[in-house]
């Protein structure tokens, strides 16, 4: 007997047992579908992340006070010193710009709404090296910064809390824990990034912060926001920063008071973590590919009992155990590749519900169905059929046929 004539009787045999090969294939269908939805997802989110933390730009580096990874007890907070030292062009061949930042959550309120959102005190040169957008309106000057004017740049979230609404915002006047702010611009929204959302905050003058807002301690500040020469020169602005800031704080390499954080170095971690919980959820959805292997078996053990007089009769008329084997490998084989089949096409449907919803939820999330991933889950269910369709391939062939002639 050929591969063709085994696959014609194995399709006649499945077709037979509709409800029963039916019922065999949706576990491989489950199985197959939840390993192509969580790894469509899991790249869709990676690719996500990772866009819209490289949105601002692969040149920056983040420098904030502590250090998790040493134990340091006298820590030294960050000032407008630091961050003007850094602009040094002898000391810091590689920084083009160096701008402090304040920040601290206070509630916003307008009308009878409010909000907790972050509020930042900034300067013009951190929007501008931000890469932010506005949808109307424009940014803080040096003439706000001067004037500690009070003023103030929203971001999308804050927008519809509040108002409800995006357009025709400039002018308006919010209060921040009170006192009242004009707004003089609203942000393009971004989405998340290396330090939560760039759509839930509030900009004001870095002068306004500390004059009124968010008092720090020795003109000290939580963030400094440096730019470097060129997403090449990263690396070393990176040690430049390291060692002005370790002369400034009179502390030796590996006892750093402050974390230096770049983009790079932020996306290749997110991208390490969102790979890890790829693999994981993938893992976890393989399970359920295993749980249909498992009912695979056991159909076949059953239609090895039921045609057990048949599998005699064929050997007594010179059917050879190969041939048998076969018969019952093709079998299985074909129920783990129409389940892989479907199984595909519900996972691409899958992914795209997961699309819709975060559309209309206002979250741009586009789950990438990979041509890898449809590999994987295909050649694994196949191998599936194949490993769970030995065990009762090997009975069946093994029968006597006198044996088995006699089995009521």
């Amino acid at each position: 007997m050929n591969i063709a004539e085994s696959f014609l009787e194995a399709m006649e045999t499945l077709s037979a047992n509709k409800l029963r090969s039916g019922l065999t294939i949706l576990g491989i269908v489950i199985g197959v579908a939840a390993v192509i939805a969580m790894l469509a997802i899991g790249e869709g989110a990676q690719t996500y992340i990772t866009s819209t933390i490289s949105g601002l730009g692969t040149n920056l580096i983040f420098v904030a006070s502590g250090n998790q990874q040493a134990e340091i007890r006298n820590i030294k907070p960050l000032t407008m010193l630091d961050a003007a030292a850094l602009k040094d062009d002898t000391l810091a061949p590689s920084v083009l710009v160096s701008e402090p930042v304040l920040s601290n959550r206070l509630q916003v309120t307008y009308a009878k709404e409010k909000k907790s959102t972050s509020v930042d005190g900034v300067t013009p040169g951190y929007i501008k090296i931000s890469n932010y957008e506005y949808l109307e309106g424009s940014g803080i000057t040096e003439e706000h910064l001067l004037g500690q004017a009070s003023v103030a740049v929203i971001g999308v979230d804050v927008a519809d809390k509040l108002f409800n609404r995006r357009e025709a915002l400039v002018g308006e006047t919010i209060r921040i824990e009170g006192q009242p702010f004009r707004i003089v611009g609203v942000l393009k929204p971004k989405g998340g990034g290396a330090f939560g959302s760039q759509d839930d905050l509030i900009m004001i003058p870095l002068t306004t912060a500390q004059a009124r807002m968010i008092r720090r301690t020795r003109n000290s500040v939580d963030m400094i926001v440096v730019q470097a020469a060129s997403a090449e020169t990263v690396n070393q602005a990176t040690e430049e920063i390291s060692n002005i800031l370790r002369t400034r704080h009179r502390t030796r390499a590996g006892e750093d008071d402050f974390q230096v954080i770049s983009q790079q170095s932020a996306v290749s971690m997110v991208s390490s973590i969102t790979n890890v919980l790829t693999i994981f959820l993938g893992g976890i959805a393989a399970i359920s590919l295993l749980v249909g292997g498992i009912g695979i078996m056991n159909i076949m053990l059953v239609s090895v009992t039921e045609r057990t007089r048949e599998i005699g009769l064929r050997k007594a008329l010179g059917a050879k155990k190969s041939d048998i084997l076969i018969q019952f490998l093709v079998e299985s084989s074909l129920l783990s590749l129409f389940g892989g089949i479907i199984g595909i096409g519900l996972g691409w449907l899958i992914a795209f519900i997961v699309e819709k919803v975060a559309a209309a939820s206002g979250t741009v999330f586009t789950p990438v169905v990979g041509m890898n991933a449809i590999l994987l889950a295909t050649i694994f269910s196949t191998a599936v059929g194949l490993f769970f369709g030995i065990y009762p391939a090997n009975r069946a062939a093994g029968l006597q046929p006198v044996e088995a002639l006699r089995h009521e």
